[in-house]
């Protein structure tokens, strides 16, 4: 690659550091942008610049967001009486995509993971529980990974919670719609055949 100026290796650089990216689509991004119009490159820098001095967390939920209070906080159409507890923003816009929760949401911005030194105090879960506290929600649903770490949050939480008069719910898990059998795994199929339900 040390054929190419330095401005154009250095973009190539700043490429393979982003997640995902390795030294050929680097390459290829940096060639993108080289021959794009100069618009679409001031756009691009413009648009990075923007999200590094605009985005901030909500100061209710953790969300982004571009004010002190994101959209889904903002809106009375939402059942603040239900709290949608995530991991991180990626979930909660999955769970908006699909358009099966109307209340509102708490962002725990990580999971418990003993082994990487990550803690309840290193997570969100003193401010769910201070929400809780204010005795205006009704229910929490638990929407954490169903992996060992998020199953361990969840369990934490629940217990955490269990002195509260709140109602404390965990999203269902099994074999996915459209799903093949004997291609699911054995703990999903363990956990669909304990979760099953009448018909």
């Amino acid at each position: 690659m040390s054929h190419y100026p330095s401005s154009v290796l250095n973009l190539i650089k700043a490429f393979s550091k982003l997640p995902g990216i390795g030294e050929k689509t680097a390459e290829r991004l940096a060639m993108h942008i080289l021959r794009a119009p100069r618009r679409e490159a001031e756009n691009l820098s413009r648009s990075i610049l923007e999200l590094k001095e605009k985005v901030r967390l909500c100061s209710l939920c953790f969300a982004l967001s571009d004010t002190d209070i994101c959209d889904i906080c903002a809106n009375p159409e939402r059942d603040s009486a239900t709290l949608c507890v995530v991991e991180q923003p990626a979930e909660m816009v999955a769970i908006e995509r699909s358009g099966s929760f109307n209340g509102l949401y708490h962002i725990l911005q990580g999971v418990l993971s003993p082994m990487d030194g990550i803690g309840p105090d290193n997570i969100r879960i003193k401010e769910l529980i201070a929400r809780v506290e204010q005795g205006h929600i009704r229910e929490i649903v638990l929407a954490t990974g169903t992996n060992v770490e998020g199953e361990a949050t969840a369990s934490y939480i629940g217990e955490c919670l269990r002195n509260y008069p709140v109602k404390v719910t965990r999203i269902a898990s099994g074999v996915p719609i459209g799903g093949d059998l004997k291609y699911v795994d054995q703990v999903t199929l363990k956990r669909a055949m304990e979760t099953r339900y009448d018909v």
